[in-house]
């Protein structure tokens, strides 16, 4: 579970600290860094999932399309150096074995990790100045020498525990992979080293469990044709959510509707959820002849009315659909990053869903970062927390704002009735404000006319 991103110098922002509850929620005004933040974390992402290991990050791939160094450095000054820092919980205890078997205890032991790095440029591309991870107190560091040198050297404050050179010739050890992972190097000219690759593995499962949906949505389809393949989720503008209906549907995976309730059927779970959203009344995901493995979504809109397929009904029914689907489908313990989840929603619907996304992180300890817009969500969770369903620990909520060319993080005060001390101006609409203005100006206007 992501627990802290510290970010120096990326996009509009010189700096940023954000600490992650099990929901945690970005809202502000358009153009305030609000995506710029969550798009750090997905170019982690491509970066771990790129195949060229000499780039230190990968700005362009399936999940951001960021340009050059240039164009995400702040301020566009490529003096600058880019610097960022991770921190996560794992389930259970990392231990850091020694591997030349002198001790009985760990070097390091601990759930919590905390990954750092630093990237620059030069003429011949990207360079990864500094890795360092930290675990249970012990730091394992990567670094150049001295300010220009091209070697980079392997430091340690463990215990009792220094890394120790393979007898031979003194090569100059690189500098880190992809900014995250140590050079092979590091596990040949030492012969205490190979637990970095246990550190190495625990960051790639935490960015493995990050799933993403952005904000622009495919269109439904009148039929879909599903090769009996299993997604791993349902894409990043949700074509793969029917697939993933039908793959769990498959595989007869059960879902809990409330906490230690009744098991249901995974596709009777997206249907109930989308009911409780005031969307239909009924969904299902039916084949169009047998062994044709072409499939059709059919919704019902109200009780005892006749079924019309997804594509004949409210737009907003098809948006939301891999948002509910999303939130089911991925992993216990996952990570799902949502962008306007709300997109095409009603009033209503937006209050509902804040309700299927605290199912999600309270039943299936799903951990959920959202950028939004939307008032009418923020009020329901706010409201949840009054009526104790989801505590006020396990929710993070900040407003962006852009000042002057650079970017503001305000983390909002949220009180365990829910209410909000540091309410920033103009933060949502004013529906107060905007009724007596119009009432004044009724008033006026009858006035005049007297």
């Amino acid at each position: 579970m992501l627990r802290h991103l510290s970010i120096t110098n990326f996009k509009t922002w010189s700096r940023a600290e954000l600490g992650f509850g099990q929901i945690t929620g970005l809202f502000g005004t358009n153009s305030s860094g609000k995506s710029s933040l969550l798009q750090f974390l997905l170019l982690m992402k491509q970066t771990k999932e790129a195949t060229d290991r000499t780039v230190a990050l990968e700005f362009n791939g399936p999940y951001v399309n960021l340009g050059v160094y240039r164009d995400v450095v702040h301020g566009h000054d490529e003096a600058k150096s880019l610097g960022w820092e991770i921190t996560f919980d794992l389930e259970k205890d990392l231990s850091l074995v020694d591997p030349e078997g002198k001790r009985t205890e760990s070097l390091a032991r601990g759930k919590r990790v905390k990954t750092s790095g630093m990237v620059s440029t030069s003429e011949v591309g990207q360079v990864a100045e500094r890795l360092e991870y930290d675990i249970g107190g012990a730091r394992f560091k990567l670094a150049r020498k001295t300010k220009g040198d091209t070697g980079y050297e392997l430091t340690s404050d463990a215990s009792q525990f220094t890394f120790r050179r393979t007898q031979g010739r003194q090569w100059q050890l690189p500098g880190p992979i992809k900014s995250y992972a140590f050079p092979d190097q590091a596990r040949t000219y030492f012969q205490n080293a190979s637990f970095l690759s246990d550190l190495e593995a625990a960051f790639e499962e935490q960015i493995d469990q990050i799933y993403y949906l952005g904000p622009l949505r495919e269109y439904p389809q009148r039929d879909y044709l599903w090769a009996r393949s299993r997604p791993r989720d349902v894409g990043l503008r949700g074509e793969k959510a029917i697939e993933a209906i039908l793959s769990a549907t498959s595989a007869g995976e059960t879902r809990n509707r409330v906490h230690r309730g009744k098991l249901i059927p995974f596709q009777a779970t997206i249907a109930y959820w989308l009911q409780q959203m005031g969307l239909i009344h009924d969904f299902k995901v039916v084949e169009i002849a047998e062994g044709s493995n072409r499939w059709q979504a059919k919704v019902q809109v109200r009780k005892g009315g006749s079924e019309a397929l997804l594509t004949d009904v409210g737009f907003g029914v098809s948006q939301v659909l891999p948002v509910v689907t999303l939130l089911q489908y991925v992993p216990e313990g996952s990570t799902v990053i949502l962008e306007q989840p709300e997109i095409h929603l009603h009033p209503l619907a937006q209050a509902n869903l804040a309700d299927v996304i605290i199912s999600a992180a309270t039943h299936r300890n799903v951990q959920v970062i959202l950028e939004s817009h939307s008032e009418h969500l923020l009020l329901r969770l706010q409201r949840r927390i009054a009526e104790q369903i989801i505590s006020s620990d396990k929710l993070k909520l900040y407003f962006c704002d852009a000042l002057g060319g650079s970017s503001h993080l305000v983390p909002l005060h949220v009180d365990s009735f829910g209410g909000i001390d540091n309410w920033p101006e103009h933060f949502m609409g004013n529906a107060f404000g905007e009724t007596y203005a119009a009432e004044k100006a009724r008033l006026k206007r009858l006035s005049n006319a007297e």
